[in-house]
């Protein structure tokens, strides 16, 4: 993922970050960006859940 970024670069990005929003506020960001991947991975879930369901020939699935 940081293939092409070396400590130099990886640190200043750090320090903007630090000063843009400040030591209080990383971890609410952290946090909240947490609950959004994990809303995200749920909501992939559901999606891939139900096509595989309607796929299946004899499924269950509502035809209209």
């Amino acid at each position: 993922m940081f293939g092409n970024l070396g400590a130099g670069e990886i640190l200043l990005i750090v320090l903007a970050i630090l000063i843009l929003f400040g030591a209080k506020k990383i971890p609410e960001l952290a946090q909240g960006i947490g609950k959004g991947m994990k809303e995200f991975k749920k909501a992939l879930r559901d999606v891939e859940e139900d096509i595989k369901i309607s796929d299946k020939p004899n499924g269950n699935s509502e035809k209209k």
